[in-house]
């Protein structure tokens, strides 16, 4: 490893010292996102019962999963952490014990790299390869996860191929389908209405006329499809619904077609002089139906959640307005990547008056967090409470994405009270979990959140559980993992009423 990219990674994770369960070429790449802390694990594991440090509650049934990469062979050109084989961790919570499985996605370009036994695709950095089926990139489903009508369903950044896997063995099932689409390509972040079992997704790409939206039942069929005509290709990572409504993103951080065609290579640019503009449209309308709002010009990647008051839609999400911070010419080639990777960003809420056509924005705070979540029993109805993750800035020691701490937002007052991993500990999204039973007329709060963490101290990880209207208190149980999971992206709560029916 060279100098550089040994002294990035030493400042971000600490020692790298050869670990278990790992590849051996990941040694011969500088690349920071494929040592210590991100390196990725070969072994798959089903453990029965877990060591748990504390005691688990009573009230707390059901199971948390992350996705996130894990690259299987050494990746054929520059590598980023969309490039990284989509693997799922599961940890299952009843009856006070716990059990674990993970599990590699079987995405189609997987499964063709391992009958070759090499890196097939190129990654996101390019060259693109239009010569190869499905993607000219690397399609590795390794971003998001939801459950839906009885399924895991993976999904990636840039809008790809879902899967389907079973939630309690983690079987692969093949493509997930909504019956009755022409289309099998969904954007990452598609979301679950808990209230009517609803699917809510959006599919984007390079293409007139570049965004679609759509709406499945709750068995998997299609109710609702529309074409949504913008300006040209852009890059929405995310949607928000309320009851009634779904606010669908035309954002000002897109790509440069002409080099795209020219040289094979995405190049994104933030465009100050162009607003962002958000698209509210009845959840089951035409295109004709959306209005469009113009804001102040920024980039988002997660919602937190929205609803109505009167004629207003409300929603908060993470913001923000450096999505492309200048590179360091001393990382090479790896500098965009890196500097994409450092993300900045803070709590924010936007307000549209379907009547007047008013917009109302501002800050909620100003502290980096990201990847944000709410109580999903409240999501598309009014919530207080949001549950992100602290993020050191580049002069903080921020060289690489990692979570230092959670945060938990009053949103309507803006105030918080956090958890500090402590130094070395990098933890993930943190999904909110209800008491068993719980609904909208119990307390939003009362619940659980749990963060699985890595210490990059010990090389060990666990799944760390917090009550929910006290996190500062810290964990209230841990969960031992039997080896060290990479830093990855999204995790999902599936209530064990929903799993174990």
């Amino acid at each position: 490893m060279s100098t550089n990219f040994f002294d990035i990674t030493e400042k971000c994770i600490g020692s790298a010292p050869q670990l278990e369960n790992t590849q051996d070429w990941i040694y011969e790449l500088d690349n920071p996102y494929l040592h210590g802390a991100y390196a990725p694990t070969t072994a798959e594991l089903e453990i029965n019962e877990l060591e748990v440090i504390g005691e688990l509650p009573d009230d707390l049934f059901g199971a948390f999963y992350r996705n996130g990469p894990n690259p299987m062979f050494k990746p054929k050109n520059l590598y980023h952490p969309f490039d990284g084989d989509g693997m799922v961790h599961a940890i299952y919570i009843r009856d006070g014990k716990a059990s674990y499985r993970n599990s590699y996605i079987h995405t189609a370009a997987l499964q063709h790299e391992i009958s070759k036994n090499e890196a097939v695709w190129p990654g996101v950095m390019g060259p693109y390869d239009y010569s190869l089926p499905d993607f000219p990139i690397k399609d590795t489903s390794n971003t998001d996860i939801v459950m839906f009508n009885g399924n895991l369903v993976p999904t990636w950044y840039n809008a790809g191929i879902p899967y389907q896997m079973n939630p309690l063995t983690l079987e692969n099932k093949g493509v997930f389908d909504v019956k009755g689409r022409t289309r099998k390509n969904m954007s990452a972040h598609s979301h679950i209405d808990w209230d009517t079992g609803e699917l809510i997704f959006m599919d984007y790409g390079d293409n007139a006329p570049f965004m679609t939206y759509g709406v499945a039942n709750p068995n998997g069929t299609l109710r609702h499809e529309v074409d949504i005509e913008l300006a040209g290709p852009r890059l929405p990572h995310d949607l928000g619904f309320t009851t009634n409504y779904t606010i669908l993103h035309d954002l000002p951080f897109f790509h440069d077609m002409e080099v795209l065609r020219n040289h094979n290579m995405r190049v994104l640019n933030f465009h100050r002089n162009i607003p962002s503009r958000f698209g509210i449209i009845p959840r089951y309308g035409g295109a004709r139906e959306i209005r469009w709002f113009d804001c102040e010009p920024c980039f988002i990647l997660h919602v937190s959640n929205c609803w109505e008051e009167g004629d207003w839609i409300v929603m908060d999400g993470c913001r923000s307005t450096n999505p492309m911070p200048n590179a360091a010419k001393k990382e090479g080639a790896l500098s965009h990547m890196l500097a994409y990777m450092r993300l900045e960003a803070n709590n924010y809420r936007w307000r549209f008056n379907l009547a007047t056509g008013e917009v109302r924005e501002g800050d909620i705070d100003d502290l980096n967090t990201e990847f944000n979540k709410i109580n999903q029993v409240y999501m598309g109805t009014k919530s207080k409470y949001a549950y992100h993750q602290r993020i050191p800035l580049l002069h903080e020691g921020g060289h690489t994405l990692r979570f230092n701490g959670l945060v938990k937002y009053n949103n309507d007052t803006g105030q918080y009270v956090q958890w500090d991993y402590g130094d070395g500990v990098y933890g993930s999204e943190t999904p909110f979990a209800p008491v068993r039973g719980a609904n909208r007329d119990s307390i939003e709060d009362l619940g659980y959140v749990m963060s699985l963490v890595t210490d990059s101290k010990t090389w060990t990880s666990e799944l760390q559980i917090f009550n929910a209207q006290d996190i500062a208190l810290g964990p209230i149980a841990r969960v031992k993992i039997p080896h060290r999971v990479p830093v990855g992206f999204h995790a999902w709560w599936s209530r064990g009423e929903d799993l174990w029916k």
